[in-house]
């Protein structure tokens, strides 16, 4: 009996995929797991268990949402990492592969061992008594608006430099792609054993992102009072005089791919979109409107009734 656990972006509408995941599992041996802070969102048919359960039985997972909860399951199962399936619920999606449409075809190849398995490493952070992991980035930023966050960086014992800016980030090759991007760093490659120190908005120190080895041993030192949060998942304050150590972990997380190239080829479109200095209703406006009210008339068009050959479109010499 294989256990697959359930993760739910916890206010989007998932209940449709959710039916189908069960109903999947109906035929196969194959039990379906959530967790407790699920259990009114999840039908008869699922066994609900405390988190440390589902950690602990689970033999993969499928993650429901966008890509905010594809890294809460990473994170959940770092510990244990077992292979992760995206089911893309939210908006760009960058790390989840299928949409809910192609949620039955995902598991049936799922069920037939049709999928590969994508490693990826994790941010270890430690910061006095603030434990924390990050799959995306950690951020060193300042405590109020008008303050700055001063750091120094050490790199295997040595000190490198210093920084002075509104925030300083450490992303993994994964994150390398998200608030580090936009910040001007540079993007990593999925398969370096990499993590890159980036500045937001340096007014002195260090000003240019800085790219180290997978085993470099990482550490800031805190000047003033500073938060560091992890993943975007909420601030946490360090003590001045605190040494802040990141530590990267590979092979932290198993993310299930089912046509890497495929979705390479749609991060790489999904990112130059972000490039292009206009929203997408103004890119609509690029596209002529003659060609727009072509594209609008198919899309309500009503289906043209079967013709002689049986085909909806006309015979030759008609």
């Amino acid at each position: 009996m294989i256990s697959v656990g359930l993760v739910l972006h916890p206010t989007k509408p998932v209940a449709e995929s959710v039916d189908m995941i069960v109903d999947s599992a109906r035929d196969e041996p194959v039990r379906v797991v959530a967790r407790e802070i699920d259990r009114t969102r999840v039908p008869p048919g699922v066994d609900v268990v405390p988190e440390a359960a589902f950690r602990e039985q689970v033999d993969g997972v499928v993650a429901l949402g966008g890509d905010g909860t594809m890294l809460g399951a990473m994170r959940l199962m770092t510990g244990r990492p077992v292979p992760i399936l995206g089911v893309n619920h939210g908006n760009l999606g960058f790390l989840v592969e299928v949409t809910p449409s192609g949620l039955p075809s995902a598991l049936r190849r799922l069920a037939t061992g049709d999928y590969t398995v994508e490693s990826h490493a994790a941010l270890e952070v430690n910061a006095g008594e603030t434990r924390a992991c990050a799959f995306n980035d950690v951020v060193i930023g300042r405590t109020g608006a008008g303050r700055t966050a001063s750091v120094d960086l050490t790199v295997n014992e040595v000190h490198y430099g210093y920084y002075k800016a509104d925030a300083v980030i450490v992303a993994t090759p994964t994150g390398s792609t998200a608030y580090n991007y936009s910040a001007g760093g540079p993007i990593l490659s999925p398969s370096s054993n990499a993590l890159v120190v980036t500045p937001v908005a340096p007014m002195s120190g260090i000003s240019r992102p800085v790219v180290l080895g997978g085993g470099d041993r990482v550490s800031f030192q805190a000047e003033g009072a500073l938060v560091v949060e992890a993943d975007g998942t909420g601030a946490h304050p360090v003590a001045a005089g605190t040494d802040l150590t990141v530590h990267l972990k590979p092979d932290a997380a198993q993310v299930v791919r089912l046509s890497p190239r495929d979705y390479a080829n749609r991060s790489r479109v999904r990112l130059s979109l972000l490039d292009l200095p206009l929203r997408p209703d103004q890119l609509l406006e690029l596209i002529p409107l003659e060609l727009r009210r072509n594209v609008a008339a198919a899309i309500d068009a009503p289906p043209e009734p079967p013709t002689a050959d049986g085909s909806g479109a006309p015979t030759q010499g008609s």
